[in-house]
């Protein structure tokens, strides 16, 4: 069963290797002894007033009840829209009408086109990451960000705003902060995924180096903001966003000093341990884990 779920994320994010799962919960199919599963179940959360998170089936999704419609922000798996639309609809009869991705993987992407031809919002590297992924060639194409922005751009007005911004790179180099202005929330995607090392997509233009000084930058520039959606984990602080970016910043200074030191990144990952004022954090495993972030930072510091 492991080995499935773990095959099924290699396919769900577009070619890029994770180590091991833990993304999403298993989709439907077979079950343990080959035993048939149901149809995938999502669960969902009220965050604010007409503001919900669904979790299950890849990155958390939001989903925003305005005037218009629904804006729902990523669409988890291939194979989740039903999910999806099953937990808004017992919250509202209306239709889905915008979708805002956070960046390209296709845990965030992957029922895109479940919710036909909708307003699709993203950054514009994301639309160019999201454009070389076999899930968006030929005819479903039109399944792309139809809209795009390079550093901010606001949606809808009044109380139904969304501000949309883009700091630089960190888990890839398109990842949209998406803001739920007028109730002080924040959709962080994977460049806050969960309090852990940082999972860098390198092939999609993710940085160590800069991932650190992008939450910075994101942590002093979005205000008035009280609540997060993290990627994966539970609703945060931005206290807590704040200090995530110094665990990321202090980790690069860490392996600027066994750089220095002339270790390896063997070495160098052999010796990691996460420091003691960030208790609770843990070593990722995925993109080879704190190993691969070194060997990342290594690169990027020795250029």
């Amino acid at each position: 069963m492991r080995r499935a779920i773990v095959l099924g994320i290699l396919l769900a994010i577009g070619g890029v290797s994770l180590a091991v799962t833990g993304f999403q919960a298993p989709q439907g199919g077979q079950g343990r002894g080959g035993a048939p599963q149901g149809p995938p179940v999502a669960e969902i959360q009220k965050v604010k007033d007409n503001l919900y998170m669904i979790t299950g089936g890849g990155g958390n999704t939001a989903a925003l009840i305005t005037d218009r419609g629904v804006v729902v922000v990523d669409t988890k798996l291939a194979g989740w829209g039903q999910a999806i639309l099953d937990k808004i609809k017992t919250v509202t009869d209306k239709p889905v009408t915008m979708i805002i991705n956070t960046h390209t993987h296709g845990d965030h992407t992957g029922s895109n086109e479940f919710f036909g031809t909708v307003e699709i919002v993203a950054q514009d590297n994301t639309k160019a990451n999201m454009e070389r992924m076999d899930a968006f060639k030929a005819d479903k194409s039109k399944f792309l960000p139809n809209k795009t922005f390079k550093d901010k751009m606001t949606l809808l007005q009044g109380k139904d705003q969304i501000d949309l911004y883009y700091f630089g790179s960190g888990h890839t180099n398109g990842d949209a902060w998406v803001v739920f202005k007028s109730l002080r929330t924040m959709h962080a995607g994977d460049m806050f995924a969960w309090k852990s090392t940082p999972i860098i997509d390198t092939s999609n233009g993710g940085s160590a180096v800069n991932y650190g000084k992008t939450l910075a930058k994101a942590a002093s520039a979005i205000q008035d903001v009280d609540t997060i959606i993290t990627g994966h984990s539970t609703l945060m602080t931005p206290a807590d966003l704040k200090e995530y970016a110094e665990f990321n910043n202090d980790f690069v200074e860490w392996v600027q000093g066994e750089m220095k030191a002339g270790k390896s990144v063997d070495q160098a990952s052999a010796e990691y341990k996460v420091p003691e004022k960030y208790r609770g954090y843990t070593v990722g495993t995925m993109m080879g884990g704190v190993k691969g972030n070194i060997q990342t930072a290594y690169r990027e510091l020795g250029k």
